[in-house]
């Protein structure tokens, strides 16, 4: 993406080990602490599926509620699809075919808008976008470093090393993983959650960056912001950003 002429583009692309693992919230969560200590941080998810806009269920429109940016959510998300299924089919279904170039080129307005963009993506990494290219192509094709987010619960080793071993065989920069309380209830009944932060930074050799904790979908915008900033390490994203403290 970035030319010899282009400045690199400040940017975190926040990943998932797989769908529903709450990557939406993680990264709302960031770009709200960041925007709240000064940093304008912008949100962007090129392309999601499984509602429709105006519905108040897409993912681009809970990252505008519970980060408070004054975007149109179709600025946002330039490509929406109703149907449940992976972009590449959704799109299909739509008559659509993706290609990183429009993605990317969607994207443009908010690369040039904001000191630095938080983007997420459509499930896992191996996400088909069409017939040739998954989301970690697009992720390397932006030329930026990708933050994990997995569950908290049993399964996350194995899915986190796999997630990991796949962006670095792609040869992605891993700033870490963030762990995710998906489900309240489920996560007071697993062990597992002991251990699972410790395992994955032994097995991985990656850092895990906190356990955010399970929220209502109805937040309040300054608990949303305190448990970001206390579950959370910020300064490591803030580097990768080249956010300068205040």
């Amino acid at each position: 993406m970035n030319k010899d002429n282009e400045e690199p583009m400040r940017g975190l692309f926040i990943t998932g080990t797989d769908t529903g693992v709450g990557k939406t919230m993680v990264t709302a969560a960031i770009a709200a602490a960041l925007r709240a200590d000064g940093c304008q941080a912008g949100v962007w998810k090129p392309v999601q599926s499984g509602a429709g806009l105006g519905s108040g269920e897409t993912d681009a429109e809970r990252l505008l509620q519970l980060t408070g940016i004054k975007e149109q959510p179709d600025t946002v998300a330039p490509y929406t699809f109703e149907a449940p299924l992976a972009p590449m089919l959704a799109a299909r279904l739509a008559g659509v075919t993706l290609t990183l170039q429009e993605l990317i080129a969607a994207g443009k307005p908010l690369i040039e808008r904001y000191d630095a963009l938080l983007i997420e993506g459509a499930g896992g990494v191996a996400v088909p976008l069409n017939d040739d290219a998954l989301i970690v192509d697009l992720i390397a094709e932006l030329q930026i470093p990708a933050l994990i987010v997995a569950r908290s619960g049993l399964g996350t080793i194995n899915h986190t090393i796999l997630t990991a071993a796949f962006l670095s065989q792609h040869r992605i920069p891993i700033l870490g993983v963030i762990l995710n309380d998906c489900d309240d209830q489920d996560i007071q009944n697993d062990p597992s959650v002991v251990t699972n932060a410790e395992l994955i930074e032994q097995y991985s050799g990656l850092p895990v960056l906190g356990r955010f904790p399970f929220l209502p979908a109805e937040v309040h915008t300054d608990l949303f912001i305190h448990t970001a900033r206390k579950s959370i390490q910020l300064a490591p994203i803030k580097k990768a950003l080249k956010i300068v403290p205040r």
